[in-house]
């Protein structure tokens, strides 16, 4: 069956750091994450090959956000460092055929995570 599930996330003051894990049924080229913050469209954050280990991050989360891979493990962590308030919103991952930030590549998608950034 194919299915993927977060976990993690939660509430954070602005500067802290959550982690968000992706647990993985299935057989998926790909694995990224996404976000979807009131008011605004959902904006991919970052994606990793779970072949090739290729890694591709949004420019909005450069040099914070850390994604893994754990083949043993099946699953895809997203580590969020110096969390801001804007970044608030439900976190997806969703599995693919293709690393890349374009959504329509994506076909299976988590239920999704909150995520909450506020002081």
């Amino acid at each position: 069956q194919v299915q993927l599930v977060e976990s993690g996330g939660g509430f954070v003051q602005p500067g802290g750091s959550l982690r968000l894990s992706c647990a993985i049924s299935g057989d998926y080229y790909a694995i990224g994450w996404f976000r979807h913050a009131p008011g605004k469209e959902r904006e991919a954050v970052s994606t990793i090959s779970r072949s090739t280990g290729n890694i591709i991050y949004a420019d909005t989360v450069k040099g914070r956000f850390t994604i893994s891979n754990d083949n043993a493990k099946n699953t895809v962590y997203l580590q969020m460092n110096s969390l801001e308030p804007e970044e608030t919103g439900v976190y997806y991952c969703a599995g693919g055929a293709r690393a890349t930030l374009m959504t329509e590549w994506y076909e299976y998608w988590g239920q999704g995570r909150q995520v909450t950034v506020w002081s």
